[in-house]
């Protein structure tokens, strides 16, 4: 079908949209608790994949559970694919299971968003 384009699949001027840095305000802040912030936070998908390499694996439970990332990725970012992968991770994986899984999820995100930009 011509025009037709998959789920995951975007235009150059989206995908550097996604990947772009959000202000400060904007930007992902990791907590452990609620009140308990890491002093660690992320502006863009690039940064969230480093952090989420490096902070507190109680920082990770803490903010799957609430459903935090996907929502950022949603509607700070713009990356409803991202989201939605993010989101149909399994709710009982945690600790270092799920820092390998989130990882690999944005990974590949990253890697389509940086081909389709160039």
């Amino acid at each position: 079908m011509p025009g037709w384009k998959s789920k995951n699949e975007v235009d150059p001027e989206m995908a550097s949209k996604i990947l772009s840095p959000v202000s400060v305000q904007e930007a992902f802040l990791f907590f452990t608790d609620i009140g308990q912030y890491t002093g660690e936070f992320a502006q863009s998908l690039g940064e969230f994949y480093e952090k989420i390499g490096n902070v507190p694996l109680e920082s990770l439970n803490f903010h799957f559970r609430r459903g935090d990332f996907d929502r950022w990725i949603r509607e700070m970012l713009g990356d409803n694919y991202l989201a939605d992968r993010i989101s149909r991770i399994d709710k009982s994986v945690q600790g270092e299971k799920l820092r390998m899984r989130l990882k690999r999820t944005v990974k590949r995100r990253l890697n389509q968003l940086t081909i389709t930009k160039k």
